[in-house]
C-alpha cells in the first residue's frame, strides 16, 4: 500500500499536466536537442506540445506535423496545444485586451475617423461582455481606413497575437509564449543546445517562466505611456540618440533608437515589488469577458491594499479547497492556505498574494516571497480632507506623468509598409515626429470613474496623408472627436508614485495642474505659452483657457463621462490659496470640515489689532 500511493499520485500529476512520456532512449527530439532546457516539471514530452514524430530518425520526417514550427503556443494552433491541457486559461486569454487589442483599435478610431458602431479585434472572435451578452469582434483586417492601417502596421507589434522579432529590446513570441518564454534584447536563444544556440528569433531559454518578471512586461509597456520605464525610474526623454552628458548617449540604450536617463522610481519598485505583485492574472490574461477599454478590464485599485479615507481594505477568508486563489498561488513562494484572509480587489475577487494578518495588510512577492506591509491610510487626516473625496490616489502621489505633446503623423501611400495582420506589404508607410515631451507638472481632469486624475495627451494627432500622386489629401489635419475638431487628453496612471505627495500649495497655486499648461498670468487671464504652428490659438499642453475671467475648454478628455474641470471646480481649487497662506499643513484640523471661503474676508475686514490667525480656526 505504501508503494501504490506514490505511484497513483505520480500518474495523476502526469494526467493533470496533460503530458505523456517518450523515453530519452527512444526520443529523437532529446537525442538531437540534448542540452535543451527542460520546460517544467509538468511538461515532459516534446510531442505533446510541439507535435511531430519523436521516433523518426530523419529530421524532416521527425519535424513533419509540428505545431506552429518552433512555437506551439501561436494562436493559429493553441487550441490543439496549450488549450488542450489549459482550456480555462486559453478561453480567458482569447478575450483579454492583450490579445484582442479592442481598446487600442477603438481609441485609434476615435482619434482618427470616429467609431463606426463595430468593435474590432486582431482576429475575428465571438465573445461575451461583462453582462454575459454575446459580442462579435470583427477582424481588424476589415477596417480599411487610417485607424485600421495604423493598428496593423504598428500597434499590433505590442500585442500577443503575433510574433514581433524586429524590435531590439522589444520583441516577443506570439500567444502564450509572449509572456512565458520571453525573448532577450536580440531575440536569440541563449541556452546550451547547439542546434539552436544563438539563433534568431527564439526565446532566450526553453525553460518556461511561469511567473513573468518586470522586464518581460517592459518589452511591450515601454512605448506610448512608457509605464514599464517610469515604474523602474527610467525616462526616454529624447527622440533618438541625443547626447545627454559629455557628448555621450544616455546610460541605457532602448529600442527604437532611444536612450534612457534616470528619474525617481515608483516606490513599489523601490521596495522590490514586480508588476505581477500588484496586477492579478485577470488583469493580464482576462477573466473570460471582453471589454472595450483597459480601465474596465483592470480590477485593482490603490484602495484595495491601502484603504480609502473612510473604509479599510475588505477581505474574505479562504474556506474551500478548490478556491481560485489556492490554484493561482501554486507556483508562488508563499502559497495560499485554507483559513487565509485574502484582501479583495475592486471587483470583489480575492487577491492570491495579499493577506490580512493581525489588522495589517501584507503584500507577498509572488516570485520573491518578500513580505511588504501595505500602510492603511483610512481616517488619517491628510487623506480625509474635505473636498478631496473625488481625488484619485495617484493625483497627489504621482512623481511624474509622461506627456508627449504634438504628434505629427504622416501616412505616405507612395511607399509600401508591412501589414503584420495580413502578413504582406501594402501601400502606406507611417512616420511621426513630436513637438514636446515632459514629466511634470501634469494636468488633472475628471476621469471615467468620476475621479479627478492625471491626464496625458491621447493622442494629439496632426494627420498628413500623401496620396500616390504626391498630393496631400490631409495636411496637419486635426480629426473630429464628438463632432468637433479638437485635440484629446486621456485619463492615465503613470506608474510612478511616491510616498511624498505633491504639496498642497503647489497643486492649488499652479494653473498647469488644472489644465492651463505652461502659461503666463496677466490680470484675470491665463495666456498659454506652448503653441504649435498647427494650433496657433490653442496650447498643446493645456485644455482650458481663461480670458477676461471667462473659462473656455477647447480639448476633449476621452473615455466615457470624462471632462475638464469646470469654472466652479477650478474656482474652488484656487480659493483654497487664501487658507494655505497660513494653513499649509494638510493635517491641519481646518481641512477636516467644510471650508467657508468668506471667513478670510471677514477676518481681513476687522481691525489689525483684533486679527488672530490660529491653526484651529476656520
Amino acid at each position: 500500500m505504501l508503494l501504490i500511493r506514490p505511484i497513483i499520485l505520480f500518474l495523476v500529476s502526469v494526467l493533470l499536466g496533460g503530458c505523456w512520456f517518450t523515453s530519452a532512449e527512444e526520443s529523437t527530439c532529446i537525442q538531437c536537442h540534448q542540452e535543451l532546457e527542460h520546460v517544467s516539471a509538468t511538461h515532459n514530452d516534446c510531442v505533446e506540445c510541439h507535435g511531430g514524430d519523436a521516433t523518426a530518425k530523419d529530421k524532416d520526417i521527425s519535424h513533419r506535423g509540428m505545431f506552429g514550427k518552433k512555437n506551439p503556443s501561436d494562436p493559429k494552433v493553441w487550441d490543439k496545444t496549450c488549450g488542450s491541457c489549459h482550456p480555462y486559461h486559453l478561453e480567458r486569454v482569447k478575450t483579454t485586451l492583450m490579445f484582442t487589442g479592442t481598446g487600442m483599435i477603438k481609441g485609434a478610431q476615435e482619434t482618427w475617423e470616429g467609431v463606426d458602431g463595430n468593435l474590432y479585434s486582431s482576429t475575428g472572435v465571438e465573445v461575451h461582455n461583462a453582462e454575459g451578452e454575446p459580442v462579435t469582434l470583427a477582424p481588424v483586417k476589415e477596417l480599411n481606413n487610417l485607424a485600421g492601417e495604423l493598428y496593423r502596421k504598428g500597434c499590433v507589434l505590442c500585442h500577443v497575437g503575433i510574433e514581433t522579432n524586429v524590435v531590439w529590446s522589444g520583441s516577443h513570441a506570439s500567444g502564450c509564449a509572449a509572456c512565458h518564454f520571453p525573448y532577450n534584447d536580440n531575440a536569440t536563444y541563449q541556452g546550451e543546445d547547439e542546434t539552436v544556440k544563438g539563433k534568431w528569433p527564439y526565446s532566450a531559454s526553453h525553460e518556461m517562466q511561469v511567473l513573468p518578471d518586470t522586464q518581460t512586461c517592459t518589452r511591450c509597456h515601454s512605448r506610448s505611456g512608457r509605464i514599464g520605464y517610469s515604474y523602474q525610474g527610467l525616462n526616454d526623454g529624447n527622440n533618438g540618440f541625443v547626447p545627454t552628458k559629455d557628448g555621450f548617449l544616455g546610460p541605457i540604450v532602448a529600442g527604437g533608437r532611444r536612450n534612457l536617463t534616470s528619474i525617481a522610481p515608483d516606490i513599489h519598485h523601490e521596495k522590490g515589488m514586480e508588476c505581477i505583485d500588484c496586477h492579478t492574472s485577470r488583469d493580464l490574461m482576462g477573466d473570460g469577458y471582453a471589454y472595450e477599454n483597459m480601465y474596465l478590464q483592470v480590477e485593482i485599485t490603490c484602495e484595495d491594499c491601502h484603504g480609502s479615507a473612510t473604509e479599510r481594505p475588505t477581505f474574505e477568508t479562504v474556506n474551500r479547497e478548490n478556491d481560485e486563489a489556492i490554484r493561482e498561488s501554486q507556483h508562488y513562494q508563499r502559497q495560499v492556505q485554507m483559513g487565509d484572509a485574502l484582501v479583495l480587489t475592486a471587483k470583489g475577487r480575492k487577491y492570491s498574494n495579499v493577506f490580512q494578518e493581525d489588522d495589517k495588510v501584507w503584500v507577498v512577492g509572488k516570485r520573491s516571497g518578500k513580505r511588504h506591509e501595505s500602510k492603511v491610510i483610512t481616517k488619517t487626516p491628510e487623506h480625509s480632507i474635505v473636498g478631496h473625496e473625488r481625488m484619485a490616489c495617484y493625483s497627489c502621489h504621482s512623481q511624474s506623468v509622461v506627456q508627449c505633446y504634438g504628434c505629427h503623423t504622416q501616412y505616405d501611400l507612395r511607399e509600401r509598409g508591412r501589414d503584420y495582420i495580413k502578413q504582406q506589404d501594402t501601400p502606406g508607410v507611417f512616420t511621426e515626429t513630436e513637438d514636446y515631451r515632459m514629466l511634470y507638472p501634469f494636468p488633472l481632469a475628471l476621469d471615467q470613474r468620476g475621479e479627478i486624475s492625471p491626464v496625458t495627451p491621447g493622442c494629439q494627432t496632426f494627420v498628413t496623408v500623401i496620396e500616390r500622386d504626391g498630393s496631400r489629401s490631409k495636411d496637419g489635419y486635426v480629426a473630429l472627436y464628438k463632432g468637433k475638431q479638437q485635440l484629446r487628453f486621456a485619463p492615465f496612471f503613470g506608474h510612478n508614485v511616491g510616498k511624498k505627495a505633491v504639496s498642497c500649495d503647489e497643486c492649488h497655486t499652479n494653473p498647469a495642474f488644472v489644465g492651463f499648461g505652461q502659461h503666463v498670468i496677466e490680470g484675470d487671464s491665463v495666456q498659454a505659452t506652448l503653441i504649435c504652428e498647427k494650433s496657433q490659438d490653442k496650447p498643446l499642453d493645456g485644455f482650458v483657457t481663461l480670458h477676461d475671467g471667462t473659462l473656455k475648454a477647447f480639448s476633449a478628455i476621452t473615455r466615457d463621462n470624462s471632462r475638464p474641470l469646470n469654472a466652479e471646480e477650478i474656482g474652488r481649487t484656487w480659493a483654497v490659496n487664501q487658507c494655505l497662506v497660513c494653513h499649509s499643513d494638510p493635517k491641519d484640523p481646518i481641512y477636516q470640515k467644510e471650508l467657508d471661503y468668506r471667513v478670510l474676508d471677514d477676518c481681513l475686514a476687522r481691525p489689525a489689532s483684533a486679527r488672530t490667525f490660529d491653526s484651529s480656526s476656520d
